[in-house]
């Protein structure tokens, strides 16, 4: 039980470290939050866990497909953000990101890459 409570205080640990920093400059705000810490502790809570090199492997495989799709809602944000406020802009940032990823993984499946 101690082990889960250490990883959620890490991994909350840095999405709290990364919004603090946001708030004083947006730029390495920005710049930490595109750093894949995440997929990094995610990688080292499965190593430490002792799962197969396999699914290590695999996890960082799909990471990559995932966030290609995700890319045009970064764009989307700051454009809607302006002319629709907030709450509206992240349910149209989340519909965005949905439909790039049916689109994406129907494309790629034609490659052999199965997302869904």
């Amino acid at each position: 039980m101690a082990w889960i409570v250490t990883k959620y205080l890490i991994t909350a640990g840095v999405v709290v470290l990364i919004s603090e920093v946001a708030k004083r400059s947006d730029k390495l705000g920005g710049l930490i939050a595109a750093l894949p810490m995440v997929t990094f502790l995610a990688l080292i809570w499965l190593y430490i866990e002792k799962q197969p090199i396999e699914k290590i492997s695999n996890h960082a495989w799909y990471t990559f497909w995932y966030v290609v799709p995700t890319l045009p809602m970064f764009l989307a944000f700051p454009f809607l953000h302006e002319r629709i406020g907030f709450w509206p802009t992240l349910a149209a940032s989340a519909l965005i990101t949905i439909v790039c990823f049916v689109v994406f993984a129907t494309i790629v499946k034609h490659f052999g890459i199965e997302l869904l």
